[in-house]
């Protein structure tokens, strides 16, 4: 059994993803508690030691060699640091910002944290001054952030994005950049490693990188067991459905998995047209391919941004007949008024549900009926975990087999 001294591991949270960081770093301790007695269990039976010897050798191994000391308690009960590091920003009237470390991470694996999403009021300067951000804002922050940590000797530096900046400016139409791929350029020169996110909008993303790894996590355990207890997988009238040719794969998955037959929505689009609000969007026609009458159906999609695309959606599949509709995403922007706009398409019944993540930190989106909020922090902590020790993540990325087993109805595996 593999076991690394959990000391070694840091989180630095940035304004904007400290809600995020915290509730991450409330898993991995649990995680540790329980890996920290697993491996005192299995090494006590297997060199026929009391428990509370080989636990009382663990720690004593961890106080000698880790870089952050922390003392066991007189009870010999496993020893879990205080992950987060404590750091203070600063913004100077000018605008600038300042990222400064209270607390030496030399030599430690640091996991830095930043919702870039993040459109509520954050606290910097000590509490003094109470600032919104926008995304430029907060992409700044996570720059100045992991230069102060590589200056301050981390051993290696990986960045927890759940929603990945500019990643919709990932291919070139005509006279534009590739932002997605230049703001990964920036963070391999400032000396970051490797990138966790959630669903990012293109996979192509990741190969632009020299040097810097891409690990791309999907909510779609956390989707289908929520999903799970709104409707029933056994319901024959029960369609999968992709919002457009972008989402196919996606929601081939969700029907290959749940056994479903798959619909499609087919849209021409205007890319010359800016995208405002949910009722000014780019859609210049819209077709459905399949059959979805008197059907529940379940639209998945990586996000949500202004809302007028799955709206749009929606409208067709009331049209052609639809029952009850249901829609997933992974990264719920919600930007301008979309709350708004889904709240008038819910009391005019356009649908039903809504199950999104808590990859954007939300508070009056939480309070709607036909929001369902999954949380994903503990999927995150899994990688961040298996990453330090050196363990494979594949079957964390990989979890059909998973939601087969645990999930679906007998007989649908």
């Amino acid at each position: 059994m593999r076991y690394s001294n959990p000391a070694n591991l840091a989180i630095v949270a940035c304004p904007g993803g400290e809600a995020f960081a915290d509730q991450v770093i409330t898993h991995l301790k649990n995680q540790y508690r329980y890996i920290f007695n697993k491996t005192a269990s299995e090494m006590s039976r297997r060199f026929n030691l009391e428990a509370d010897e080989v636990m009382r050798r663990i720690n004593f191994i961890n106080e000698i060699t880790t870089v952050a000391a922390h003392s066991p308690g007189p009870d010999m009960k496993p020893v879990v640091p205080r992950f987060k590091v404590p750091t203070r920003f600063t913004v100077f009237p000018n605008g600038e910002i300042k990222a400064e470390l209270i607390k030496p991470v030399r030599g430690r694996n640091i996991f830095i944290v930043q919702d870039v999403e993040n459109r509520y009021p954050l606290k910097f300067n000590d509490g003094a001054l109470t600032k919104t951000l926008s995304v430029n804002d907060h992409l700044m922050t996570l720059y100045v952030t992991i230069d102060a940590v590589k200056q301050a000797g981390a051993r290696s530096v990986t960045l927890v994005i759940p929603v990945y900046p500019y990643a919709r400016q990932h291919k070139r139409k005509g006279r534009e950049g590739v932002t997605a791929s230049r703001v990964g350029r920036v963070f391999e020169s400032l000396g970051a490693d490797c990138v966790i996110t959630l669903d990012i909008h293109s996979r192509e993303i990741g190969n632009s990188f020299c040097r810097m790894r891409l690990e791309n996590l999907h909510a779609s355990y956390q989707i289908i067991r929520n999903l799970s207890q709104i409707v029933p997988f056994d319901d024959e009238d029960f369609v999968v459905a992709a919002p457009d040719t972008g989402a196919v794969d996606r929601n081939k998955f969700y029907a290959t998995t749940l056994k479903k037959p798959l619909a499609l929505i087919y849209k021409e689009r205007d890319y010359s047209r800016v995208t405002n609000n949910a009722t000014d969007n780019n859609i210049a026609e819209i077709k459905l391919l399949g059959n979805v009458k008197g059907k529940t159906v379940f639209m998945a999609d990586d996000m949500i941004g202004t809302g007028g695309t799955l709206l749009k959606a929606m409208n067709l599949l009331k049209q052609q007949g639809a029952g009850k509709i249901l829609c997933a995403v992974s990264l719920p922007l919600f930007s301008g008024d979309a709350i708004k706009y889904f709240d008038e398409a819910y009391a005019a019944g356009l649908f039903y549900r809504i199950i999104g993540t808590n990859a954007v930190y939300h508070e009056e989106l939480l309070k709607r009926e036909w929001y369902v909020n999954v949380n994903i922090t503990k999927l995150f902590a899994q990688i961040i975990l298996r990453l330090h020790q050196g363990q494979s993540i594949s079957s964390i990325l990989d979890n059909r087999e998973v939601i087969a087993k645990s999930l679906l109805p007998k007989g649908k595996e």
